[in-house]
């Protein structure tokens, strides 16, 4: 397979220019709910907030975490407003409660369709943050938000009016990085060469079937498993990985977690003394992977709901090499 580029397209920062654009632009920067935090969302985010934000997003496929994130700054400024309606058992005068601002007919309509996942109050509150972030998902995507169809119009219907939607897609653009690289294999970017010549030897393996301990035709196998993939493919760019999940991650260099992933980066699963799965990143929240028994050689999300993604490694780290 060709390697398509070998440069990254220069992303363009346009917070100030969401507030009046159309629904294409808005799913160019928001598409496939895969954005990474920013420096400003981190430090103006609680940790807590910020994990049930992402979290409560891969309830609704195509819905970006940062939108969530950013009706939760603007109703109430992650529960730290002190307006009535913000904190336990209050409401606005309007009738609005909790973090996300919910009326309660409308929290109860959304649980009705919707159970919440556990982790918040039995019965669902409004006023609990699980609850009501998750709740607001849920909302969103019975609005327009499920695919990515019609992110104005969910977040309209969230709050009747055009200067709201505005101010969260302004919000989201501040709190949301888009991810670089294209997450397929017809038009690859990488940051550096070999990370795109990894790329490409991978994506030339899609459809070989799974191979426990596989290394792949080359190795006299049919196929691979997953970091005989991975290390078969840093090694047509002349770089070599350990053989398995496990040292792989071990070996690093670790992304910090606030840094948003690259094309080339592995990323892995499990935990850090027990590892037990690997891909390669694509971008744009893709992978590609040799999943399991039964099942080739593919490109898919490298998040999913109830996943267990410990992090990634990037074995190129120099743009030159």
């Amino acid at each position: 397979m060709k390697i398509a580029t070998a440069a990254l397209v220069a992303l363009i920062a346009v917070p100030i220019l969401v507030g009046g654009v159309g629904q294409a632009i808005v799913k160019a920067l928001f598409g496939g709910g895969n954005t990474q935090p920013t420096q400003e969302a981190l430090a103006d985010i609680p940790p807590d907030y910020l994990a049930l934000y992402q979290a409560a997003a891969t309830v609704c496929p195509g819905l970006d975490w940062s939108i969530l994130a950013a009706i939760g700054k603007i109703e109430s400024d992650h529960s730290r407003s002190p307006l009535v309606g913000v904190a336990e058992g209050t409401q606005n005068h309007a009738g609005a409660r909790g973090p996300m601002q919910f009326l309660q007919s409308t929290f109860d309509g959304v649980i009705a369709r919707h159970p919440i996942p556990p982790g918040g109050k039995n019965p669902p509150s409004p006023w609990n943050k699980h609850d009501a972030i998750y709740a607001a998902a849920y909302y969103l995507c019975d609005n327009g938000a499920r695919g990515n169809r019609d992110i104005r119009k969910a977040i309209w219907h969230y709050n009747h009016a055009d200067w709201y939607v505005n101010d969260v897609l302004a919000q989201a653009a501040k709190y949301g990085q888009a991810s670089v690289g294209t997450g397929n294999c017809t038009n690859i970017q990488a940051p550096n060469p070999a990370a795109a010549l990894a790329i490409n030897f991978a994506c030339g393996q899609l459809g070989l079937p799974y191979v426990w301990g596989g290394n792949g035709p080359a190795g006299g196998d049919a196929g691979f498993d997953c970091s005989g993939l991975t290390k078969a493919a840093y090694g047509a760019a002349e770089i070599s990985l350990p053989r398995t999940a496990q040292t792989q991650y071990n070996a690093g260099p670790l992304v910090p977690a606030h840094q948003p992933l690259l094309p080339g980066d592995l990323v892995f699963y499990g935990t850090p003394s027990n590892v037990h799965h690997v891909g390669l990143y694509l971008g744009a929240g893709k992978m590609i992977h040799a999943p399991t028994f039964n099942q080739p050689i593919k490109i898919a999300p490298y998040r999913w709901s109830g996943d267990d993604y410990l992090g990634a490694t990037r074995p190129v780290t120099d743009s030159r090499a």
